[in-house]
Parts: C-alpha cells; sequence; structure tokens
C-alpha cells in the first residue's frame, strides 16, 4: 500500500481481506467465500489425512484433522529468566575451562552443536568417541561433564539408543569407567535423543534413576522432526535450576521418543519425587497427549527427567540446536543473539563454579 502511494496508484489498488487465526474476513462489498480457515484447511488436507491414516498410527492422523480445524494461537515463549544474562560470565573470567566429554557413537551427528554450546558456556569440549572409551585411551577421569549425543546411532534402527547402552553394559572395563564418572558428585551428564535413551538404559549404574522409563517408537509411527513447545517443570536438575515455570519451543528430531513406563507405580513414583523435568504442551500452554503437540504421545507429555540429586538429566528434544536465536525457524522478536536454550548450558558451568 505505501508503496502503491509513492508510485501515485493507490487509487489502483485495494483491499479484499486480511487473515485471521480463526477466519478469513472480507473488507470488499461483495463475499469473496463463505467459510472460514479451520474448514478451508481441513478440505485442503482431505486427501493427506486419508494417506497418512493408512501409513501411520489412525488415530494421530484424525488428531493432527482434528488440531487444524481449531484456533490455534501458534508457537510462543514465556521466560522465568533472562536469555541475555551470561550468568557463566563470571566463572569463565577465572580462565578455568572444566572439560566436558561430548560422547558419540557410530551415526551420532548432533556432537558439534553440542561442544558449540558448552564451549560458549565456558567449557573444553573434548570429542570422545565409544571406541576411545573401549579402547582405554579415554577413562572420563578428566572431565567434569559427559553430554551424550543424539542423531542416528547405528543408524537409528530397532532401539539404538539401547544397544549402544548394552556396548557399556556388557563390557566389565567400560562399565567401570562409566560406574566411576556417575559415581563421582563433581560431575553432571546430559542425555539427548539417542543419548536420552542410551542412558535411560543404563539405571543400574546411574544412581537414583529408579523410576525412568525406557524409550520407544512414537506413537505416530513415524520419525518426527519439528519444532515443538515445552513446559519447564520444577525439579532438581542442575541444569534447569531457575528455568522451571518457562515454556518454549525446541526442536525434536526421534524415531523412538515415547516414554514407556514398565508398570504404572514407576510413572507415579517418578511425578511423586518430582523428577520430571519436561513436558510437551499445546499452544494454549496445556500438557498434552495429543498430536502433533506431543509428538511421540509419551504419557503426561513427559520429554526430560533427572536422577534424584539432579547431576543427570536426559531429555528426548535438542537444546543444542536451538541455543541460539538465529538456529529457530520461529523465536520471539526480542530473543537476538542467544536464546533461552543457552541458560541450559551455562547453569552447568555455574554448578561446578
Amino acid at each position: 500500500m505505501s508503496l502503491a502511494a509513492e508510485l501515485g496508484l493507490e487509487g489502483m489498488v485495494s483491499s479484499v481481506g486480511t487473515p485471521r487465526l480463526d477466519e478469513l474476513r472480507q473488507d470488499t462489498q461483495f463475499e469473496l467465500m463463505d467459510s472460514n480457515r479451520g474448514a478451508l484447511q481441513a478440505l485442503w488436507s482431505e486427501t493427506s489425512h486419508a494417506i497418512a491414516r493408512r501409513r501411520d498410527n489412525a488415530d494421530c492422523a484424525d488428531q493432527e484433522l482434528a488440531a487444524i480445524q481449531q484456533a490455534d494461537p501458534g508457537l510462543s515463549a514465556a521466560l522465568t529468566y533472562d536469555c541475555d544474562e551470561d550468568i557463566a560470565a563470571p566463572f569463565i573470567a577465572t580462565g578455568s575451562r572444566p572439560r566436558v566429554a561430548i560422547l558419540r557413537e557410530q551415526g551420532v551427528n548432533g556432537q558439534m552443536e553440542m561442544a558449540a554450546a558448552f564451549t560458549l558456556a565456558g567449557f573444553e569440549a573434548v570429542d570422545v568417541h565409544m571406541q576411545d572409551v573401549m579402547a582405554g585411551t579415554q577413562d572420563l577421569t578428566d572431565c567434569h561433564g559427559l553430554a551424550a549425543c543424539g542423531g542416528f546411532s547405528y543408524g537409528d534402527v530397532l532401539g539404538a539408543g539401547e544397544g549402544w547402552a548394552k556396548s557399556i553394559l556388557f563390557n566389565d572395563a567400560v562399565r567401570a569407567r562409566f560406574e566411576q564418572f556417575f559415581a563421582r558428585t563433581n560431575t553432571f551428564s546430559l542425555g539427548v535423543c539417542n543419548g536420552c535413551q542410551m542412558m535411560s538404559a543404563l539405571q543400574s549404574i546411574i544412581p537414583g534413576s529408579d523410576h525412568w522409563p525406557r524409550f520407544a517408537r512414537n506413537y505416530s509411527e513415524q520419525y518426527e522432526a519439528r519444532l515443538s513447545l515445552v513446559r519447564i517443570e520444577s525439579s532438581p536438575s542442575v541444569l534447569f535450576k531457575d528455568m522451571e515455570g518457562s515454556y518454549l519451543p525446541i526442536v525434536v528430531a526421534h524415531g523412538e521418543g515415547r516414554a514407556q513406563f514398565s508398570q504404572t507405580s514407576n510413572a507415579n513414583a517418578l511425578e511423586g519425587a518430582g523428577l520430571v523435568a519436561l513436558r510437551f504442551i499445546d499452544h494454549h500452554h496445556n500438557v498434552t497427549e495429543n498430536y502433533p503437540f506431543n509428538p511421540n504421545g509419551s504419557p503426561g507429555g513427559v520429554t526430560g527427567l533427572c536422577n534424584s540429586d539432579g547431576r543427570v538429566s536426559i531429555m528426548m528434544p535438542h537444546p543444542e540446536r536451538v541455543f541460539r536465536a538465529a538456529q529457530m525457524s520461529w523465536r520471539p522478536s526480542e530473543w537476538d543473539q542467544d536464546s533461552g536454550w543457552m541458560r541450559l548450558f551455562r547453569n552447568a558451568r555455574v554448578w561446578l563454579g
């Protein structure tokens, strides 16, 4: 409109309508269409929905179709902290850079982002392949942090994270190295995606993780790659300190992210102990099990956990892929350099002191 006015063409341009969340409104003297956005999008998606019902989980296909017909405020974020505040700066200024092992296995591809996030937070990121641990060239004794990365370990097939865990549990020397690391009270650990699935299967050597679930195939029966909304819960996790009550978007990219409890009592015990650190919520900020807001169907929206003393945290979404505002496909306009997820890595540096 402004350009048309500059060129003296304002009389030749008129508005035919403006988009809204729930409908289309006409600004003209005639009726352009007699429908609303939800009905039109459902009509447009009719064939895709029919394919998805046959190919994927029919319940998820129906939930997604129902969701697009409802008014949706979209993604949003609200933080209980200032994401631009570098709380790790005083510790970085000392010149001390604790070593954090960026652990990977064959097929893992998230190690570079993980290393970048921890480096920015004041750590010395050390590339550690499982072959290094198996060969004895790295025993983790010089590291205060451990980050098990995600991204298709073993081609992301047949419970790949659990296979990764068995390569630790069934090798006496390797198992001993990890047991010693987890037993040291001056260490922290983070497991993301495949690393989350792997660490959840190490319950027998991680103190205070008795009631953790395993992570199974998504209820949608598909690999899910989305920007999803999560809420940070109150928990003893040292990585989520002072972040509870915040909600913000985060990348998910997994095929086996559904929390599966062996029995209801485990889920109740986990909830009762306050060890759930992260949940999926819908765009109205309600905890949800509905697809696609909960992309894997985890009960109670559970997608992040910690052990009883808070030193070990596992989560299915990827904070390392969105620690910079520029990495996000949507973000609040006030997020300039850092996203809300950078605080997680800075918390680790502050905790170590």
